[in-house]
């Protein structure tokens, strides 16, 4: 996908409800961000998956460059959040 079809696809989730996770840390996170999203950083999720939303939460997943939200995404596949999608960057909001 194009980053503009990352960005279209991932606003056309969070408008049907699917949360938006920043996976980057809060100092990241301060420096911008899209309005709805929920900073967790990728090194505090296991411990934090209560704040996501029950398993089978709707997940769409971002960090700087990617790299973090793919493992993020793990992460959650591996805890019951089957529903993901990896935005990778926030420049692709």
């Amino acid at each position: 996908m194009t980053p503009k079809e990352l960005s279209q696809k991932a606003r056309e989730l969070v408008g049907e409800g699917w949360v938006l996770l920043d996976v980057r840390t809060p100092e990241e996170f301060r420096q911008g961000h899209p309005e709805p999203a929920r900073n967790i950083p990728v090194q505090e999720l296991p411990q934090r998956l209560a704040e996501v939303g029950p398993p089978g939460t709707r997940v769409v997943v971002y960090c700087q460059a990617g790299g973090r939200s793919a493992a993020a995404a793990q992460i959650l596949r591996a805890n019951g959040y089957p529903e993901l999608f990896d935005l990778k960057s926030v420049n692709n909001w």
